[in-house]
């Protein structure tokens, strides 16, 4: 008979003892280990499962000893079902479908630590952690990061509203902008400062840092700065001031404008130059604009020009002479009786009409010490008869004093240095004139002499010009030459013919 059928018969008849039997002989161990599960023979069935050694039979025993109860015949069968990534999430189906939680994450602990553990088995434990035990789901994390299936595990951990493990994930899988999202969507659980700086400098998305501004301003206002300070070289700063200015928080950010100012941008040297006036810092106003002139000066020396402080007025004024708007300038400095910086402006101006205006408006006025010392101020430009004039119509002579000394010594400096100068020019003229008449040329033309044909007044060496050398001792053909004479052409000599 055919042992094999008449098994598979007594089998399907649940005759398990029988057929048991008939399997051992024909040693079908498959079989034999259903045999000693349906009869209750659960060590009997593992043992045939290991001499069969197929993840079917496994399974069908793991599940058996898992509706039984008997876990620990359980966690042998399924130490050989796990190392398979295909079937390891039906063993944690059957699992979590009995409410064995406990005894399941114990089966992965001890598959982890075989030779055979792979990502899945990592990853399947992290996300147990996620359901049933969240509290070790971190350090799990931080010790296995690089054997996890990192994505679906960050799945599990939002659907389990995990958020700062999800961040912790997001930042390891290199996902910074979903990371920095996370933090501020979720701040409750998953914000912290220092992490959240770390993030922001690696994000890609640069809206983030403007997301990032708005986060802080509404849950973390004090941190602000801290924020601004680290991504202060990735953000547009006039962008940044703008946002800001529209949530009413300007001067929240004033350590954060110093800093940026060095870039003398106009929104933010505006922007600081605001909270100045308002916070009434006029000296920090006026060190602000001196150093960095970047912004509308006109529209804030407008501004300033009716403000209730005497010194935001000046600082209005000096706006206008830095503009070049002196009369203006000096009118403002003149109506707060700012007498000094009206004479510095009239100078600055290098206007002869300003400076002899303000100077009759002194006069008017009977102010004879700043009439003095706007003639000491803008000596340059006052005109000595205007200054002397107005002294003496109106009785202040005295106060003119220095002025007309300066005056004085200024053009008597300049007479003697044009006289020494003049003096110098006629003794080189009175030199050259002497040097001409002593002159004595080496040789005298004899202007009865006629020159050679031909030479024109050439001299052939040492020769005087207009006489011809003659060879000594040789006389010229056809003439005689009397002793101690010398012939000199285009005269006769004694004997000759006509």
């Amino acid at each position: 008979a055919n042992v094999q059928q008449v098994g598979d018969r007594l089998y399907e008849e649940r005759a398990f003892k029988a057929a048991k039997i008939l399997y051992q002989n024909c040693v079908n161990n498959s079989k034999l280990a259903s045999c000693h599960v349906m009869l209750g023979e659960y060590t009997q069935a593992v043992e045939a499962a290991k001499k069969a050694n197929n993840p079917k039979t496994w399974k069908e025993v793991n599940i058996a000893c898992v509706q039984a109860q008997q876990f620990r015949c359980a966690e042998i069968a399924g130490m050989y079902i796990i190392v398979h990534p295909d079937h390891i999430e039906d063993v944690i189906a059957q699992y979590e479908k009995g409410g064995h939680f406990e005894e399941l994450m114990s089966l992965l602990d001890s598959g982890l630590a075989s030779e055979r553990s792979h990502v899945g088995m990592y990853t399947e434990q992290a996300i147990l952690y996620t359901k049933y035990k969240p509290e070790k789901l971190m350090d799990f994390i931080k010790l296995n990061t690089q054997k996890l299936n990192i994505p679906k595990l960050i799945q599990a951990c939002e659907r389990h509203y995990l958020w700062e493990h999800a961040v912790f994930l997001y930042t390891h899988y290199d996902e910074f902008d979903a990371a920095a999202n996370t933090m501020m969507a979720h701040s409750p659980v998953a914000y912290a400062h220092d992490q959240f700086q770390m993030i922001l400098q690696k994000v890609s998305n640069m809206e983030i840092y403007y997301r990032a501004i708005q986060f802080y301003l509404d849950e973390q206002p004090m941190q602000l700065n801290g924020l601004l300070s680290a991504i202060m070289s990735k953000v547009d700063h006039a962008r940044v001031v703008q946002h800001v200015r529209k949530a009413g928080h300007l001067p929240l950010i004033l350590p954060y404008l110093k800093s940026a100012q060095q870039h003398n941008i106009a929104a933010v040297n505006e922007a600081i130059n605001e909270l100045y006036v308002e916070g009434e810092q006029y000296d920090e106003l006026r060190q602000s604009i001196e150093d960095f002139d970047n912004i509308d000066q006109i529209s804030l020396a407008q501004k300033l020009e009716k403000h209730e402080l005497v010194e935001m007025r000046r600082i209005s004024a000096l706006l206008y002479q830095k503009n070049k708007r002196y009369k203006q300038s000096i009118d403002l400095s003149k109506q707060d009786k700012m007498y000094r910086d009206a004479m510095e402006t009239a100078f600055e101006s290098g206007n002869a009409d300003l400076c002899e205006s303000l100077l009759r408006y002194f006069v008017d006025n009977d102010m004879k010490e700043c009439f003095a010392a706007c003639l000491y101020t803008c000596y340059d430009h006052i005109r000595p008869d205007v200054g002397l004039e107005l002294a003496w119509r109106k009785g202040m002579l005295d106060f003119a004093m220095p002025f007309l000394i300066q005056v004085l010594r200024e053009y008597t400096s300049r007479i003697d240095a044009l006289d020494k100068k003049t003096q110098k020019k006629e003794e080189a003229e009175e030199k050259e004139k002497s040097a001409s008449n002593d002159f004595v040329p080496d040789y005298m033309v004899n202007p009865m002499m006629g020159s050679m044909p031909g030479f024109g007044n050439l001299a052939i060496g040492n020769a005087p010009m207009g006489m011809t050398p003659q060879p000594q001792g040789f006389p010229q053909p056809g003439m005689m030459q009397t002793p101690g004479m010398m012939q000199t052409p285009g005269m006769m000599q004694p004997g000759m013919g006509m």
